[in-house]
């Protein structure tokens, strides 16, 4: 039985020739390698048929799930004031990196960005699909391959903006749109 993160084809994958996808263990994520020029890369080298690889990345490198167990052994109370949130990610063309594993190159306005990711809160809240399970195929951030989980993190890990919205949630709520330097976010609170 072949593994669940084998090596992709550029023909299952949309990469442009010589490109696969290959997984991180270091990581536990997906990432983009050209064996004959020997580079790597997180993000979709250009050229890359971005349908494609949003297709093929969902069917094969997503968590089927959020795992409870993914912090630590006791939840929350051994988490040292860390907390566990999830978000989707939109990028638009202003963006700190305006790249991701769907689209080597974002062009989209700020505010075409904001009108898709109103469109994913919309649908969130009105409980046709959770945050997670949208950001396996809409997410810029390769969190994408993990249902958008951040796993833990503390006061100063993250971007402030993304960092006050994530502590001012309780487990289980989901945040209105929450602008930084990388775009703009919805956020889900786990733990």
């Amino acid at each position: 039985m072949k593994d669940k993160f084998a090596n992709s084809s550029k023909a299952d994958a949309g990469l442009p020739s010589g490109w696969e996808v290959r997984h991180s263990n270091s990581k536990n994520l997906p990432y983009y390698f050209n064996q004959s020029q020997q580079l790597s890369r997180w993000e979709p080298p250009p050229g890359t048929d971005t349908d494609k690889l949003k297709t093929y990345m969902a069917e094969h490198h997503s968590a089927p799930e959020i795992r409870p167990d993914a912090g630590g052994p006791n939840g929350s109370s051994a988490n040292n004031g860390k907390i566990r949130a999830a978000h989707l990610l939109v990028k638009h063309r202003d963006s700190r990196r305006p790249s991701s594993w769907r689209e080597a190159e974002i062009k989209r306005t700020k505010e075409e960005a904001m009108s898709i990711i109103l469109e994913h809160e919309s649908r969130i809240r009105s409980g046709q699909v959770t945050l997670g399970n949208l950001a396996v195929s809409e997410s810029d951030c390769s969190s994408a391959r993990k249902m958008g989980d951040l796993g833990f993190f503390g006061k100063g890990d993250m971007q402030k903006e993304f960092e006050d919205a994530s502590f001012d949630l309780k487990p289980g709520q989901v945040s209105g749109v929450v602008e930084t330097a990388s775009g703009l976010h919805l956020i889900e609170r786990l733990e």
